[in-house]
């Protein structure tokens, strides 16, 4: 069996980007493309559609659009792709094994840039109207300066640091946020609360208290969510034109954990920021994977660039490049 140089698993911005920089450098990186994160190869991004805040894209461009730009780059400079999800790994000894249905791989390096997915409520409006464009998101620093959404009514549903923090930021655009919490107190920080109700005394924010989502109504577009009191179970409608989930993010690390460390959370821990190193040597983590603060398309891209040239120095340093 053959031994890679660099194996890439993920094929959203971090993973693409590795290899741009990997297969640039002579290091001919395989990617295995991957299924299982939403059902499609290239990371959330395949499920966003118009993305403004990328640069380099002064009119924007559509998510999967992107996407396709930056595997066509890789492509250029020689990358290959697996389209499987890797199901086992075996980093106990080197070349490290990497299994998929149909392919048994070793390696002497691997990036792991399996990213993370957004939890959603799980209802089926809230899943069409948001794969469709129709102003139901997971990211408010993504979409919420998008025209659609300036001077309207928008929900945010959560009731932590995130779902305050995106409430916050969606003053900026919004004639009212509301943030819809099915408690009547805030799991949030203080120092979120703090600001949280500055805002409501402001008029910017509302709280929706001991209230649940069961629908999101609308055809094309949201039009207004049908809440539940979660005392009386009375429902009601409430108009907005935008809903924000805000009630966190799993990260990809199923096939990892117990091999590779990671925090209470699931995420992939980087002993040594900045750095993409994990625990084992010559395995390295990039994008959304490792990172619960950020989750941008340009800082996954950015820390998928870091983790090909960890990759590539390391690789040198063992002599193998």
């Amino acid at each position: 069996m053959p031994v890679e140089k660099l194996v890439i698993i993920g094929s959203g911005p971090a993973g693409l980007t590795a290899a741009i920089y990997a297969a640039r450098a002579n290091l001919e990186p395989l990617v295995f493309e991957g299924f299982s994160a939403g059902g499609i190869p290239g990371g959330q991004l395949m499920t966003t559609t118009e993305v403004e805040n990328y640069p380099g894209f002064p009119d924007g461009i559509m998510g999967p659009k992107m996407m396709m730009a930056f595997r066509e780059q890789a492509a250029r400079f020689g990358t290959r792709f697996i389209r499987e999800d890797v199901t086992q790994l075996d980093f106990s000894k080197r070349p490290f094994t990497l299994i998929s249905d149909e392919h048994n791989v070793a390696a002497k390096a691997v990036v792991i840039a399996t990213g993370a997915r957004a939890n959603w409520l799980g209802l089926p409006n809230e899943k069409r109207l948001a794969e469709s464009g129709g102003g139901v998101s997971a990211c408010a620093v993504c979409d919420g300066a998008l025209p659609v959404f300036r001077n309207q009514p928008l929900a945010v549903i959560g009731g932590g640091d995130t779902a305050v923090e995106e409430g916050s930021y969606l003053t900026k655009f919004a004639s009212k946020v509301y943030l819809i919490h099915r408690r009547d107190e805030l799991r949030a920080s203080k120092i979120m609360q703090e600001r949280f109700f500055r805002l409501v005394e402001q008029g910017k924010m509302e709280p929706v208290w001991n209230s649940v989502v069961s629908d999101v109504l609308g055809q094309n577009k949201i039009e207004a969510l049908r809440l539940r009191d979660t005392k009386t179970n009375s429902e009601r409608d409430l108009p907005v034109k935008g809903l924000f989930v805000a009630i966190g993010h799993t990260p990809n690390t199923e096939l990892v954990r117990g091999i590779i460390d990671c925090d209470d959370k699931g995420y992939i821990c980087v002993p040594k920021p900045p750095s993409t190193y994990t625990n084992i040597e010559g395995v390295f983590a990039a994008g959304d994977v490792s990172d619960h603060t950020y989750r941008q398309a340009v800082t996954a891209a950015g820390s998928g660039c870091m983790a090909a040239l960890d990759a590539e120095r390391w690789l040198a340093a063992q002599g193998e490049h």
